[in-house]
């Protein structure tokens, strides 16, 4: 039997349709939270941070962490564990994650025009038109985003993305179901050995695209009767040794037959491949007003692969604490506005967990008592030693994650 998954937009009748499709065909159904909740298991990865993946906006310290790309993968092997041999409907986000080669599926987006998803919102959400559209615009940015992540389209209801493609607002409720129950039964979407084989080959790539990313790797993975490919997608000063590296790991993986290793498209631009450090601190955020020391300051600890970004005032540091979660804050006592001080007090008020190190050239020893007294984790003069700063992160890095320093 088959998979039908359903992408849509919001206020576009989705869950009536999903409702009486699984009425009807007795079908399982998978959801958005089904499919966090595996990974959660799978990773250990908090589910606000999974559910970050879904979202338009990309946190600021993304190019160091790879969390997002590390949420994707962990989703897309929760996906192909759930959906494996099995018939379902999948509802949301995660339906996007199979790829085209399992045949079985068919692929189904709900979308209407505006005016109709704003009549909907009025009447199932109570909203007024302003809210209304404020929601379908985030929401449809939010998706657009996904898209574009996964195949590099921002049009969330492309028509190649689907096999079906229902305006919500010209068709009537019931047509829709069975407009995708008449085409659920149809040969080209039933399970073959091949599509079968091919559901296999994506639970394969997952599993080792989630390996690779835990030892701090991000490359493009594919699989295809145990036979997988590792596609770099940046430059690497010694490709030879990173390949004997990725095929080391993905070698021992139940399942694989063999690995080979290809450069992808994008491997001559300018990027750099990096691999991700987990010993490291790679959210850490620099306060100073300052601009050319701080940059500076930034660059090198980004040479000791340490993700770092730049906050000039006290109230860009604040919305960033708020947006982007750093693990580690570096701040300047004397700034215009909210000043050092006032920023570790708000810090350690509402997110205690943050460890603030006060680097200063300006402070004296009872600014050094005060800074300790509300939870500093330590109290550095400027100039400093870039290594007794890089070790006085990483001691603050050792105590988030709860190791001995």
């Amino acid at each position: 039997m088959s998979v039908v998954t359903l992408f849509n937009g919001l206020f576009c009748d989705a869950e009536t349709v999903v409702r009486d499709v699984m009425e009807s065909t007795g079908y399982r159904l998978i959801t958005d939270d089904d499919m966090i909740a595996r990974a959660v298991e799978l990773s250990d990865m908090p589910e606000a941070k999974l559910r970050r993946a879904f979202t338009a906006k990309t946190s600021v310290f993304n190019k160091f962490t790879r969390e997002k790309e590390f949420s994707i993968a962990c989703l897309r092997m929760a996906m192909a564990q759930l959906i494996e041999a099995t018939p379902a409907v999948v509802h949301g986000y995660g339906g996007l994650l199979i790829p085209a080669s399992v045949s079985h599926v068919l692929r189904v987006c709900l979308i209407a025009e505006t005016p109709y998803r704003i009549q909907r919102a009025e009447q199932e959400a109570n909203l007024s038109e302003k809210d209304a559209l404020k929601r379908i615009h985030q929401d449809d940015a939010d998706r657009g985003a996904w898209t574009n992540t996964l195949f590099g389209t921002a049009d969330p209801w492309h028509q190649d993305l689907y096999d079906m493609v229902l305006p919500m607002n010209r068709i009537h409720l019931p047509q829709a179901s069975a407009l995708i129950e008449e085409n659920l039964v149809k040969e080209a979407v039933r399970r073959t050995e091949t599509s079968n084989a091919a559901e296999k080959d994506f639970l394969l790539a997952a599993t080792v695209e989630v390996e690779l990313a835990q030892a701090g790797h991000a490359v493009s993975v594919t699989a295809r009767g145990g036979a997988v490919t590792l596609v770099i997608n940046k430059q690497v000063l010694m490709l030879t040794r990173l390949e004997e590296e990725l095929k080391a790991i993905a070698g021992k993986i139940p399942g694989v037959l063999s690995v080979t290793t290809e450069v992808g498209q994008d491997y001559h631009e300018s990027h750099i491949y990096r691999k991700h450090n987990f010993e490291v601190p790679s959210r850490v955020l620099l306060v100073d007003d300052e601009r050319e020391f701080v940059q500076t300051l930034s660059e090198r600890l980004q040479l000791r692969e340490m993700g770092s970004v730049v906050a000039y005032d006290g109230e860009s540091a604040l919305s960033l604490v708020n947006e982007d979660e750093p693990e580690v804050m570096i701040i300047d006592l004397k700034m215009p506005g909210i000043d050092g001080m006032e920023i570790l007090k708000k810090v350690k008020q509402t997110r205690p967990e943050i460890e603030v190190i006060v680097l200063t050239g300006h402070g004296s020893e009872k600014d050094r008592e005060r800074c300790m007294q509300l939870g500093a984790f330590a109290y550095l003069q400027k100039p400093v030693d870039i290594d007794l700063l890089s070790d006085t992160l990483k001691k603050a890095h050792a105590r988030i994650r709860k190791e001995p320093s």
